[in-house]
């Protein structure tokens, strides 16, 4: 099965709200860690799975609107926006094997699972 991505500069459009997209840029730390040559002070850009919403309220209550949102919580901001590691580009994840969705729950997935291995 192949997949198409469609890249899209922030600075053009943001995606909708809700859904789960892909990419970051940063720098990482300087120094430290176990192992002090691995990338340190490097910058970076990655594909992140996260998701984009135009209202995000963190654990401390402060509200980040038009942002993305990494799996473990990390508010990422788009390009231009000030953030240690902004968004410059996303793409929609791809969807399920022959679906046009991204998720399935219970006997749904049961059912959606088997038949995609059947086949």
């Amino acid at each position: 099965m192949d997949a198409v991505v469609t890249w899209v500069d922030v600075r053009e459009r943001l995606p909708r709200d809700g859904l789960p997209v892909a990419a970051t840029t940063g720098r990482y730390p300087s120094g430290g860690g176990e192992d002090p040559d691995a990338a340190s002070g490097e910058d970076f850009w990655l594909v992140l799975p996260m998701y984009f919403t135009t209202l995000h309220i963190a654990e401390d209550g402060t509200e980040h609107r038009e942002c993305f949102i990494d799996s473990d919580q990390v508010v990422r901001l788009p390009y231009g926006r000030p953030c240690a590691e902004p968004v410059t580009h996303w793409a929609y994840l791809p969807t399920l094997p022959g679906m046009s969705v991204h998720q399935m729950l219970g006997e749904g997935a049961r059912t959606a699972l088997r038949t995609v291995l059947d086949e």
